[in-house]
């Protein structure tokens, strides 16, 4: 961008893990998570939603603490960080370098921490880019609405040019359809093997945020059906990774349900599809328990890899950054009116716009 226009930044929210099994640091997180989403339990003040979380987290610590060591810590943050050194390297040899940064909705840095960073390189106008395939209320709606509320407290007000749903970039679902193939391939399986199921595993959602508007189940189902086309799959399972901290409805099917009614089917080849990190969602729940799980019925298990550090997914953040600021690309598909975040100026994924 030339000298005299305002200068970007870019803020790569994500949601955070602990590095490690501290059992302080890890009591931490879940407090954030269950009070941030505390309107799951309605009829409580904000001390009683204070306290129901920091009773919630005091129940579920010591299992969390047991994944961490058995999976050696979280490599989310370290991931993070390398995706948001390969976006700031991308988005220089376009010829439009900028400083990026991570943010963090529940570990450190946090929202608020990292958009001080950004505004001390004298940033005018700001791109939070939640890095969140599929958008969510607790994951893109809520990063994005942190950002709003820290930059409030802060005072500091540059021009805001968010971005919210993505997953239907064309190079997005490139390179997850190729590290399916890569996947089956070192499997030395065949996708066109009817023994063989392509089950795609998404992260649960409380049904309590469907039934007030939510997208999220509808992006999981679209996302699943396109990329199934594309790798020339007729038939595929989906399920749902659900969490039971509350006494709540969560999205059905179950991830092992999914698997419990496979007639025919001898092998499991399951893909991730919520997450652009490894974390404990799939170095736990996924290789170890949902393995385990899969070996209890008889099926054989592989899971896909997340491609987190595909230099293909620093230009698909590149694409989205530049888009955001007006650098349109004909490679991406039409803008929408976002249905999620009104007010976004990136969305894929909304209403037509006039």
């Amino acid at each position: 961008m030339a000298n005299s226009e305002p200068q970007p930044a870019v803020l790569l929210l994500n949601f955070g893990e602990p590095q490690g099994a501290d059992p302080s640091a890890v009591t931490r997180f879940l407090e954030r998570i269950f009070l941030a989403n505390a309107r799951l339990e309605p009829h409580m003040d904000m001390a009683a939603a204070r306290e129901r979380s920091r009773e919630l987290a005091r129940r579920r610590t010591p299992g969390l603490l047991e994944v961490y060591e058995r999976i050696g810590g979280s490599p989310l943050d370290v991931q993070a960080r390398a995706q948001a050194t390969a976006l700031e390297r991308a988005l220089k040899a376009r010829g439009h370098p900028m400083p990026v940064t991570v943010g963090m909705q529940f570990t450190e840095p946090s929202i608020e921490e990292a958009l001080r960073r950004l505004r001390e390189t004298e940033a005018a106008v700001l791109v939070p880019l939640p890095v969140y395939p599929l958008c969510g209320p607790s994951t893109t709606v809520a990063a994005l609405a942190e950002v709003e509320g820290a930059l409030e407290r802060m005072g500091w007000r540059p021009e805001v040019r968010s971005v919210t749903g993505w997953h239907r970039h064309p190079g997005y679902a490139r390179l997850r359809a190729e590290a399916i193939r890569r996947a089956s391939a070192e499997a030395g399986w065949s996708l066109a093997d009817p023994e063989i199921r392509l089950v795609f595993s998404a992260h649960g959602t409380p049904l309590r945020y469907v039934e007030e508007g939510s997208r999220y189940v509808e992006y999981v189902e679209e996302w699943c059906a396109t990329q199934a086309r594309t790798l020339g799959v007729n038939t595929w399972t989906l399920g749902y990774q659900n969490h039971t901290n509350r006494g709540i409805d969560w999205t059905p099917p179950d991830i092992e349900t999914a698997l419990e009614d496979l007639p025919g089917v001898e092998k499991v080849l399951v893909d991730p599809i919520s997450f652009m990190h490894e974390q404990s969602e799939t170095l736990m729940e996924l290789d170890v328990d949902l393995a385990e799980h899969a070996a209890a019925l008889g099926l054989e298990f592989h899971r896909v890899p997340v491609p987190h550090d595909d230099a293909a997914f620093a230009d698909v953040l590149a694409d989205l950054t530049l888009a955001a600021l007006g650098v349109e690309s004909r490679t991406l598909p039409p803008r929408t009116s976002c249905r999620c975040r009104p007010g976004a100026d990136l969305c894929f994924n909304g209403a037509p716009t006039a």
